[in-house]
C-alpha cells in the first residue's frame, strides 16, 4: 500500500477493519451522503465564480463531484494492477471517506480489499478482473447513485474513462519503467464495456473523451475553460 500511496495524493489510501463502524472524521460512502457532497461542490463552484449557489446547475455539481470520486476509486486500483497485478475488491458500502472540498478526497479501503484481492496472470486477464470488480462494481454503483441528479450515463462513463486516463498519466510520470504495462492495461480497459465508446484517440495519440464533464458551465455565463481531454475542446 505504501508504494501505491507514494504515487501521489490521488493514490493515497488508508485501511480499516471491514467490520468496524466508521469514526469521525471518516464517513461511509453512502447514497445519502452523496447528496450532501453534491450540494457542497455546488456551493464551492459558485463561490469560485463569485455567484450564488443557484447559479450553478445541480447536474454540473454532480458531474464534478462524480469525477473527483471516480478518480479516487480508479487511481489506487489501477496502480495496484500495474505495479503488482493485484485486483482490489472493495464494495462501495465498505469504503470510508472524508468529504473535504478542494483537493483529493481522503479515502480508506477495508483491509480485506487488499488481502482478498486476486492476482492476474496476464494483462488481458487483469483488464477483465478490473472490469468486473471495479467498473461493474463500485464505479457502476457510483454511477447509479449519481443518476438521481439527472447526469447522463454518457457523461458519467466519460468521467470514469477520463479518470482512468488521468491515473495512467500520473503512474507513468512517477514510474516510467511501467509505461508500456500501464498504457496496454489502460487501452484494454477503455476497449471493454462499460467504457467502450466513452473515449477516442486523437491523430497525435492523445486521449480524448466523447463527452464533457460540464464544469465549464459552472463559470459565470457558462463560459468557463474546457478540460484538455474534453470532447468540446479543439
Amino acid at each position: 500500500m505504501e508504494e501505491i500511496t507514494a504515487l501521489g495524493p490521488f493514490f493515497a489510501v488508508q485501511a480499516h477493519p471491514p467490520d468496524r463502524e466508521p469514526s469521525e472524521p471518516w464517513q461511509p460512502l453512502s447514497r445519502q451522503l452523496l447528496q450532501a457532497r453534491v450540494s457542497d461542490v455546488r456551493d464551492w463552484l459558485a463561490a469560485a465564480g463569485g455567484q450564488p449557489p443557484d447559479a450553478v446547475e445541480t447536474r454540473v455539481a454532480a458531474s464534478v463531484a462524480h469525477l473527483g470520486l471516480a478518480a479516487r476509486l480508479v487511481s489506487p486500483a489501477l496502480a495496484a494492477a500495474v505495479l503488482h497485478r493485484l485486483v482490489l475488491t472493495p464494495d462501495l458500502a465498505d469504503l470510508r471517506w472524508q468529504p473535504v472540498i478542494g483537493g483529493p478526497i481522503p479515502l480508506s479501503l477495508p483491509d480485506d480489499a487488499f488481502a482478498g484481492g486476486s492476482v492476474a496472470s496476464s494483462l488481458s486477464q487483469l483488464a477483465d478482473e478490473l472490469n468486473g470488480r471495479l467498473l461493474d462494481g463500485p464505479l457502476c454503483e457510483l454511477a447509479d447513485a449519481m443518476g438521481q441528479f439527472s447526469v447522463s450515463r454518457h457523461i458519467l462513463w466519460g468521467n470514469t474513462a477520463s479518470a482512468v486516463s488521468g491515473a495512467a498519466t500520473m503512474i507513468t510520470a512517477s514510474r516510467p519503467e511501467a509505461t508500456a504495462r500501464t498504457r496496454t492495461l489502460t487501452t484494454l480497459l477503455l476497449e471493454r464495456s462499460p467504457l467502450r465508446g466513452a473515449s477516442t484517440t486523437t491523430p497525435g495519440g492523445a486521449f480524448r473523451r466523447r463527452s464533457c464533464c460540464l464544469i465549464y458551465r459552472a463559470a459565470p455565463g457558462g463560459k468557463g475553460a474546457l478540460c484538455g481531454d474534453c470532447a468540446l475542446s479543439r
